[in-house]
């Protein structure tokens, strides 16, 4: 199990530079990468059980302990490393037929897969999941999500309404707004959401700062942008080191003209391209010298995803060639891409300006026809269709 288990991390670990030219620092001097302290703790806490797995590498429990904790922390910091340890201390059960595989196992399993985007193989791996157990709350939250993202508002809805009496009220108060919210019921989702979040001042931090960062993202749309500021400090006072709501409330801050903000709420966070590409921007709009050194940074990791066959950024990529690289051909070519596969506001957002700026009519018209579909508000899209008909 353990050569097995090394043997996953190591493919792992050469896959995120294969194909890259080889970098030669400097000098002997030169700080290549600050790995985490051997008395960081959350280091410690992996550290100790990926020891008491490798003592009982056939124990289900303390595998899926440790692919728990690993996934929350890719989560935390944007790193992908952590889900492929995650992967790998599910080994021994990764590769079993699916009506084999235990039910903790495929919930884990449809989570990673998620996060590649591989929809339709977590989905399987959930319904499998729901078909032996229709209470596992886990697996209906993950489904919701899966259906929301890909646009599945009903089956969305439905998978959240199963959570009644089996997870806490704001779990599944927050479930139900969030597919409300890009599905026509804006405003009855965000009070509804924001009423519940107030009564469960209580709940774990990490809960809360999801339910927070949702009223943000909600508010901005709805253009209560006080409102939204509120919420989004709300969050990080809640849990600071998200990844995804240091990137929510960077998009927020560069919207509102305010980039130095950024610079501040990012330093030191941006291992994770998300967040690298959010640094870039802001900098770009100060017109630091930085900028271009930025600019640079992320073609090389794109360059590098791209020749892994990694399509996971392509959202970031593609606002990395509208804003950055001055490709709106290239924007709206990713962009289309990435809307064929997932289908969220800021997806969205993107897919509308670059069809703006390149003029490109079958983008326009997705955008049309979604907002037409899904009855989404949002004050920003607004603005980039509007210019777009503009221009037509």
């Amino acid at each position: 199990m353990m050569s097995k288990t090394y043997s996953l991390l190591l493919a792992l670990l050469l896959s995120c530079s294969a194909g890259a030219a080889p970098y030669i620092p400097s000098s002997g001097q030169q700080v290549l990468e600050r790995l985490p302290a051997r008395f960081d703790p959350v280091q410690r806490e992996l550290g100790q059980l990926r020891a008491e797995l490798a003592a009982n590498p056939s124990d289900i429990m303390r595998a899926s302990a440790l692919a728990r904790r690993c996934i929350e922390q890719a989560r935390r910091d944007g790193d992908p490393r952590y889900l492929g340890y995650a992967q790998a201390a599910l080994a021994p059960w990764w590769r079993l037929p699916r009506e084999r595989t235990p039910a903790e196992v495929l919930v884990l399993r449809a989570t990673l897969a998620q996060s590649t985007h591989a929809f339709a193989d977590a989905l399987a791996d959930l319904d499998e999941v729901v078909r032996r157990d229709p209470g596992n709350a886990q697996a209906w939250l993950t489904r919701a999500t899966i259906l929301q993202v890909t646009g599945d508002y009903a089956g969305s809805r439905s998978s959240c309404a199963r959570l009644f009496g089996r997870a806490p009220d704001l779990v599944l108060q927050t479930c139900l707004a969030a597919v409300g919210s890009v599905s026509g019921t804006a405003r009855t989702s965000y009070d509804g959401l924001a009423r519940t979040l107030a009564a469960r001042a209580d709940a774990p931090a990490p809960l809360r700062a999801w339910s927070a960062t949702l009223l943000a993202e909600m508010a901005e749309r709805l253009g209560e942008y006080s409102a939204a500021e509120r919420h989004f400090g709300s969050a990080l006072r809640a849990d600071p080191q998200d990844s995804y709501l240091l990137a929510a409330y960077a998009d927020f801050l560069l919207e509102r003209g305010r980039p130095r903000e950024v610079l501040t709420l990012l330093n030191g966070h941006t291992q994770a391209d998300a967040l690298l590409l959010r640094q870039a921007l802001a900098l770009a709009a100060l017109g630091s010298p930085d900028a271009a050194r930025q600019r640079e940074a992320l073609r090389a990791r794109f360059d590098a995803a791209r020749r892994r066959g990694d399509t996971v950024h392509r959202r970031e990529e593609a606002r990395y060639a509208l804003a950055l690289a001055g490709n709106p051909a290239e924007a709206v070519r990713l962009a289309k891409l990435n809307w064929a596969v997932q289908k969220e506001p800021a997806d969205l957002r993107i897919l509308a300006r670059a069809a703006a700026a390149s003029g490109d009519s079958d983008a326009a018209g997705l955008v049309r026809d979604w907002l037409r579909h899904s009855k989404l508000e949002d004050r920003s899209l607004d603005v980039a269709v509007a210019r777009r008909g503009a221009a037509s």
